[in-house]
């Protein structure tokens, strides 16, 4: 079995309000250091038999059609190491 990882994030000119909640949260909860959030999803899925180019095809066509918008978002496919 495959497990391959769709990453999906805002575009870097796309405004992320939930990313900047987030880190205007972290100073008043103890975090410093971080100068910038930005938020995403993570999709793991699993295909029947081995990973290769016509796996991760199908992943990225899927990104492309279900799980991402590409109009504001980015997304990068890999398969994930055992």
């Amino acid at each position: 079995m495959a497990r391959v990882i769709v990453d999906v994030m805002l575009k870097p000119e796309i405004l992320d309000p939930q990313g900047q909640a987030i880190a205007r949260a972290l100073p008043r909860l103890g975090f410093s250091g971080v100068t910038d959030v930005r938020q995403g999803k993570r999709f793991e899925l699993t295909f029947d038999g081995p990973a290769n180019e016509t796996t991760l095809a199908a992943a990225r066509k899927m990104a492309e059609t279900l799980l991402a918008n590409t109009v504001i978002e980015d997304f990068q496919v890999h398969i994930e190491q055992e």
